[in-house]
């Protein structure tokens, strides 16, 4: 019997819920942080459903998807129905994109494989300040118009013989030293 986690104690009457019963729960007293996510045309759909799982788990609330988006079904089924907690916006190209955090005054962390990235053990980040991190395609990263404008580029330090994580992988250990910071 999987038994589940409601906040610091484990109960196996959360198992005598619905998924959607239990996110509502939760929801009531979920902390939030101030970061919004930025997934740039993915080529794999599940990709997306595990950036919005985080994102609930962490306490982001807002996801932009650069390019081409799920299905609303597609996106419930991926995320384990979390996509209804996060506020999702579309848009049709970086350039709209940038459009939207330069008219907001949005600050851009783009995470990719750069020379001029510097290590996530580095990243300090100021709280009450709204962020937007920047998650790149799956092969071909995040465009470079995106990376001249951001404000910081981030890497994670790859010490074993692999080259890099996966965009979602990466995005969520990114995701959770943003929230450790400003939790």
């Amino acid at each position: 019997m999987q038994v589940l986690q409601s906040g610091n104690v484990f109960s196996p009457l959360l198992q005598r819920k619905t998924r959607a019963e239990r996110h509502m729960a939760k929801a009531l007293g979920a902390k939030t942080i101030p970061i919004s996510v930025a997934t740039i045309n993915f080529r794999c759909d599940g990709n997306i459903g595990f950036i919005i799982r985080a994102m609930a788990c962490f306490g982001a609330m807002d996801l932009h998807i650069i390019g081409a988006a799920p299905s609303y079904r597609d996106m419930v089924s991926l995320s384990g129905g979390l996509n209804r907690l996060i506020n999702i916006r579309q848009h049709s190209n970086p350039s709209s994109f940038l459009e939207y955090t330069l008219a907001k005054n949005i600050p851009l962390i783009s995470l990719e494989l750069d020379e001029r990235a510097i290590p996530l053990s580095e990243l300090r980040v100021e709280r009450g300040k709204e962020i937007m991190l920047v998650l790149g395609h799956e092969t071909t990263g995040v465009p470079e118009e995106i990376l001249h404008v951001s404000d910081m580029i981030v890497c994670i330090p790859m010490p074993g013989v692999g080259f890099c994580l996966n965009t979602s992988q990466a995005g969520n250990i990114v995701l959770y030293e943003l929230a450790k910071q400003l939790l």
